[in-house]
């Protein structure tokens, strides 16, 4: 069963730079395990020691998070498309561009 999986810019390092891939398999766990057979180094990135995926990886198949659906279990059919979205962590401390820097003119 032929399965793409979008990978994202900030993974590509991990994929010889390729933004799709086509793996195999029938569900969204075999598919990620798949693409982490094909590309070992960005296996790291995907799982935890213990082997289940981190938390910040989110996986969708088309617009739906695997999340709302049977997770890894989640089948796949071919010709889907599995996203991989690494949620994104940020802010700032306190002396940071919003409060007291670039976007506050300077002013606290």
């Amino acid at each position: 069963m032929a399965v793409s999986i979008l990978v994202p810019a900030a993974l590509r390092a991990y994929t010889e730079r390729q933004a799709e891939i086509e793996v195999k398999g029938a569900t969204a766990g075999q598919v990620i395990a798949d693409l982490a057979a094909k590309y070992p180094d960005i296996r790291k990135h995907l799982y935890k020691d213990d082997e289940n995926l981190r938390d910040f990886i989110n996986v969708y198949i088309g617009d739906t998070s695997i999340k709302e659906l049977d997770g890894l279990q989640t089948p796949v059919k071919d010709g889907d498309s599995v996203m991989l979205v690494p949620a994104i962590a940020g802010g700032l401390f306190a002396g940071g561009l919003f409060a007291g820097g670039l976007f506050t003119g300077g002013k606290r």
